[in-house]
């Protein structure tokens, strides 16, 4: 099974978390949440999710991962100028790893400054930002372009999750 990085800081949208982290680890992928600082505690922006960060940012590579989620709320927000995040994510990228962002999770691909040429989708007052980065904006549940796979709020996250899951098991290694 995959292995996941949750990129997570507080004031997460509660259901832009919990709904990915609870399918990914429903479908029996390992799912790590990673934040700024290891056993910090992160609250949802409505207190409805708490999760503790399994693994601090700077401790992380992401050849350690098969796939990047980013739960959107305020957490983007929270995360997009810290250096190893951004790190990590181009690397994720590099290697063509899925990364997954959902509502303003997209804020953390505009900082490491890799939606130049991309289709996506976000929180739709998003989509000037989206498009200043070089991106193209499609108002759709989920737009997946190589390996980002994209979704605007809550209500579209089934689709999200199942993009997720099936990019997973495309890019599971042979057993």
């Amino acid at each position: 099974m995959s292995k996941v990085a949750f990129l997570l800081a507080s004031g997460f949208e509660d259901s832009e978390m919990k709904v990915p982290y609870d399918g990914v680890t429903g479908a029996g992928h390992q799912a790590d949440i990673i934040g700024l600082k290891q056993g910090e505690k992160l609250v949802g922006k409505k207190g409805e999710a708490v999760y503790t960060a399994d693994k601090a940012i700077a401790d992380v590579q992401a050849g350690d991962y098969d796939a990047v989620v980013i739960p959107g709320g305020s957490s983007p927000e929270n995360l997009r100028l810290d250096s190893e995040i951004l790190r990590f994510v181009k690397e994720a990228d590099g290697t063509g790893k899925p990364i997954a962002a959902i509502c303003h999770g997209p804020q953390i691909l505009i900082s490491a400054e890799l939606l130049k040429g991309r289709t996506v989708t976000s929180y739709p007052p998003l989509q000037d930002d989206v498009v200043n980065a070089g991106a193209q904006f499609k108002d759709e549940e989920v737009v997946v372009d190589g390996n980002f796979i994209t979704s605007r709020t809550p209500k579209d996250e089934p689709a999200f999750v199942r993009e997720i899951l099936k990019a997973l098991q495309q890019s599971e290694p042979s057993r």
